[in-house]
């Protein structure tokens, strides 16, 4: 197996709720023939039989592909979690990932176009124990090389430290919210110490993003004046600005878009006419600590809000380390 280095840039597959399978199978399609090799998918978004089809017929070289899989919360526990990769093999048609993360640290799940209200009655803290299962079932298919790479995804630092305190076998990534107004710099400077790569979701700051993460004080990054003003003076929109700024910190972000001109802009806006120091040092302002997922579908009985998820005060709320 050649050892593939991680892209710069990824293909996001997450509909959002709104984007069929066989949508987001032809733009996987446009985005393999316009040049990525990164495609981040995830059991849950139900459209990886239709995107393996894609990989397959492309004709493309296995090991130019770089193939991310998720475990959804549904599927926590050892065991569970190899079925859940083995399953995302069998759709994907491919004998191995080169990512596989755990798609959020708790098991709480809820249903397709679920409401901003609804809540798992079952649904429960982060309990560290319980993680650590589903963590032993990531490292046996990383031993099994069923998986080149094992990591995370929505973790903050409390639960990171827990992890590398614990764990045999240290994740490779992590997968989080990253874009100019929710720049995350404490948390990504953590896990680059520990080195784990920063991978970002939602780069553009998720203008598609379901109507349950939409709350009043949400800011739009690519309305934001220092955006805007550096978009013109670089001569393009203002979510290549968005995507050069990730370029820019380490970060590998993985835009989603159905349009092939999109595709085709977020493609290269990685990788030509970076920004400048000065230009990265502007962007530092326009952090707001703007979180858009926020993720409270997923809050227990007693959670006081979706702050509870996100450990802001370095604690993590009602679960046991």
């Amino acid at each position: 197996m050649d050892m593939l280095q991680i892209p710069k840039i990824g293909m996001g597959t997450f509909g959002s709720d709104h984007i069929s399978a066989g949508v987001m199978a032809s733009s996987v399609k446009e985005a393999l023939a316009i040049g990525y090799r990164m495609i981040d998918c995830a059991r849950v978004y139900n459209n990886e039989r239709e995107i393996g089809e894609v990989l397959a017929a492309s004709k493309i070289r296995r090991s130019e592909l770089w193939l991310t899989g998720k475990v959804w919360n549904d599927m926590h526990g050892k065991t569970n979690v190899i079925k859940s990769a083995e399953l995302s093999m069998k759709d994907l048609q491919t004998d191995y990932l080169d990512l596989f993360l755990v798609h959020w640290p708790f098991p709480n799940h809820h249903p397709p176009f679920a409401h901003v209200d609804e809540r798992n009655p079952n649904a429960v803290p982060y309990i560290h124990e319980q993680f650590m299962d589903t963590w032993s079932g990531m490292e046996e298919l990383r031993r099994k090389g069923m998986v080149r790479h094992i990591g995370v995804s929505n973790m903050t630092e409390a639960k990171l430290h827990l992890l590398l305190r614990d764990c045999s076998i240290r994740p490779f990534a992590g997968e989080l919210e990253l874009h100019p107004t929710f720049a995350q710099k404490e948390l990504r400077s953590y896990m680059e110490q520990e080195g784990i790569i920063s991978i970002g979701y939602s780069p553009l700051g998720s203008p598609n993003r379901p109507e349950r993460d939409r709350t009043a004080e949400d800011v739009v990054d690519m309305n934001h004046p220092i955006i805007v003003e550096l978009a013109k003076k670089h001569g393009v929109h203002p979510a290549s600005i968005c995507l050069k700024w990730a370029a820019g910190n380490g970060i590998i972000p993985i835009p989603l878009s159905t349009k092939v001109k999109n595709l085709r802009s977020n493609f290269e806006s990685i990788h030509s006419d970076s920004l400048t120091e000065e230009e990265l040092t502007m962007l530092e302002a326009v952090d707001s600590n703007n979180r858009l997922i926020k993720g409270q579908v997923f809050l227990w009985e007693g959670a006081a809000s979706w702050r509870d998820l996100w450990d802001e005060d370095g604690t993590i709320a009602g679960g046991k380390s």
